[in-house]
């Protein structure tokens, strides 16, 4: 067996086309056929965007570039790979390739930086049971949450600042921060499921950085399941600050890495389209994408350096 240690970056994963949608979405539903209408709703969600996101090829980028920061520095210990959730490259199909490569130490890293049983727990599921399936024998370290490495607080800060430039000068100190991240069935509440306590943790501890003089933290992109799910959900906080004679708003959805249909549509899109009904000017950070800095970041989350 090699002596290297892989590293399986994980994503959520997206259709590459529009004729990809309905099979993605049964890979969401954990192969429960959707409704025509729900494959229709979320088709057209897509072609909003036009056609497909970028996670995929922004999650190469980081791939290709995390082995080659790891390879300058710890030369011949690393081979970086990343697989999807719910889209090819599928994660078990990853986790055969690395012990095909002979590689049997594997770091787990979700590219989500709070903890939840149910998103970066799924991860860890998926990979366990491609482990037991394919007898791979790999030995997983699953990095849980990064959320408080410094470097992540520090960027999500710096997009904060830079993206109030978007509004009038003479109207900063009036902008209301909006911090987001995916909602998540209540149910996780009756786990002492870390996910809220993390997220607040964390937004604070990036408003108490900047001072801010308004912020608040909401939830956005909750499923259709019929189950209630953490809030409160994005547009009616948007709601809420109109209500209270706001007009400008900054969201931050730091629960997030890179642009995808949560970001794209939901935001770019519904988000925006909601807060011109209600006479706000939204706008966003900039995602950490594929930037050279979030690398470094990673790098640092998994090897400590």
């Amino acid at each position: 067996m090699s002596a290297k240690t892989a590293v399986l970056l994980m994503a959520y994963g997206t259709p590459n086309a529009i004729d990809e949608v309905e099979q993605y979405y049964i890979n969401v539903r954990g192969g429960r056929m959707p409704t025509p209408e729900q494959v229709e709703n979320l088709s057209a969600r897509y072609r909003a965007v036009g056609g497909h996101t970028p996670l995929t090829t922004l999650t190469k980028s980081v791939t290709d570039q995390l082995q080659a920061q790891l390879d300058a520095e710890f030369p011949g210990q690393y081979q970086v790979y990343f697989g999807m959730k719910y889209w090819h490259p599928l994660i078990p199909d990853v986790v055969k390739q690395i012990h095909a490569d002979g590689i049997s130490k594997v770091i787990g890293l979700a590219l989500a930086p709070h903890y939840s049983k149910i998103s970066i727990g799924g991860y860890q599921k998926q990979v366990d049971r491609a482990n037991e399936e394919f007898n791979t024998n790999i030995e997983l370290q699953m990095i849980n949450s990064w959320q408080e490495q410094p470097k992540f607080r520090n960027l999500i800060a710096s997009r904060i600042s830079e993206a109030l430039a978007l509004f009038p000068a003479e109207v900063r100190d009036q902008v209301t921060v909006l911090f987001s991240a995916h909602s998540l069935p209540q149910r996780v509440l009756a786990w002492g499921d870390p996910y809220p306590e993390e997220l607040l943790g964390s937004a604070k501890g990036i408003a108490e950085m900047l001072e801010l003089p308004d912020w608040r933290f909401t939830y956005q992109s909750q499923g259709e399941t019929g189950e209630p799910w953490l809030g409160p959900d994005v547009l009616d906080t948007l709601a809420e600050l109109a209500a209270e004679g706001k007009k400008y708003v900054l969201q931050v959805p730091f629960g997030f890495v890179c642009d995808h249909l949560e970001i794209l549509y939901d935001i770019d899109i519904e988000g925006k389209h909601k807060a011109n009904e209600l006479g706000l000017q939204l706008e966003r950070i900039q995602l950490l994408n594929d930037d050279p800095a979030f690398v470094d970041l990673l790098k640092t989350v998994v090897t400590g350096q």
